[in-house]
């Protein structure tokens, strides 16, 4: 699976922004999709997850109720829609595939490329 980030930017302190990650391949609906964000100096931290058919969803602590995760398997794409967004959430943001949704960098198979999230205050 080759996954593909896009939709990164810069947003104001309060905006909105949604990412996509879009996978090729025709396995996409047979894996948990997560998202996960890098901040520079610091390490890869979960940010949320989905099961391969939407019905189950997590999200870190940091990222409840601002952001929502979601996926349309006939377009082999996750979303992450980010409301409320603040300076703390600047980061690389990066998708990732794996057998189930988990909250750890070493549960995900494959790796998108990131794309940045930049966020004034």
């Amino acid at each position: 699976v080759q996954l593909q980030a896009s939709g990164g930017g810069l947003v104001q302190a309060g905006g909105s922004l949604r990412v996509s990650c879009a996978a090729s391949g025709r396995t996409f609906s047979s894996y948990a999709m997560g998202w996960f964000r890098q901040a520079p100096g610091k390490e890869r931290e979960f940010v949320a997850a989905i099961n391969w058919s939407g019905a189950t969803t997590n999200y870190a602590d940091s990222v409840k109720g601002r952001f929502t995760i979601s996926r349309d398997n006939a377009k082999n794409t996750v979303y992450l829609q980010m409301n409320s967004l603040q300076s703390e959430d600047t980061a690389v943001y990066y998708c990732a595939a794996g057998p189930w949704p988990r909250v750890v960098v070493s549960g995900y198979t494959y790796w998108g490329q990131g794309t940045l999230v930049t966020v004034s205050s």
